[in-house]
């Protein structure tokens, strides 16, 4: 039972998140989003535990210092308070990402639209978030990569293709060193 009230709030977020991140794309807050981390590997794989969801944003005034002030308003202006780096909706912190490099900016071009009740919501395609994985490199990304592979989200040749557009190669072939079997 307890299973099953953590996939109904889940649900439930998500479908929050969705609304939320939606109204800001409508309201030019931010231009294009996508779920990215664990949560969008939750899509890919069996579910991981998380603390928070990672949202990737392409802001539309990107010159700015204080570039996530505005969203930090938007968000406060409907309830959803800031928590550190992070803003509450309902149980859990939702942390907004913006695009930082050439290929979070191809992830959040080439993200898949799905849905959560009828609600248009983008997520990171598994091929990149399988790079994105690789080029940050810690453990649980490194992870990450494996679980993707395991689930066949994604191909090896795919990651490689990927890694070579992005000037990522030599972390894949040390990826491949290391786990020879993936």
């Amino acid at each position: 039972m307890v299973a099953l009230a953590s996939v109904v709030a889940y649900h439930v977020f998500m479908n929050e998140v969705a609304q939320l991140l939606n109204a800001m794309v409508a309201d030019g807050v931010i231009s294009a989003y996508a779920v990215f981390g664990a949560v969008a590997q939750m899509r890919y794989t069996e579910a991981v535990a998380t603390l928070d969801a990672d949202i990737l944003v392409a802001v539309p005034d990107s010159d700015r210092l204080d570039i996530l002030t505005p969203i930090y308003e938007y968000c406060s202006k409907r309830g959803y308070d800031p928590e550190g780096e992070a803003v509450r909706v309902g149980a859990w912190p939702v942390q907004f990402i913006p695009v930082f490099d050439a290929l979070t900016q191809a992830a959040l071009q080439n993200a898949d639209v799905g849905d959560v009740d009828g609600i248009p919501f983008s997520v990171v395609r598994a091929d990149y978030l399988a790079v994105i994985a690789l080029s940050v490199g810690r453990a649980k990304d490194l992870t990450r990569v494996l679980a993707l592979l395991e689930s066949e989200s994604v191909s090896a040749q795919d990651i490689e293709q990927l890694s070579a557009e992005h000037g990522l190669l030599a972390k894949w072939h040390a990826f491949k060193e290391r786990f020879p079997d993936a």
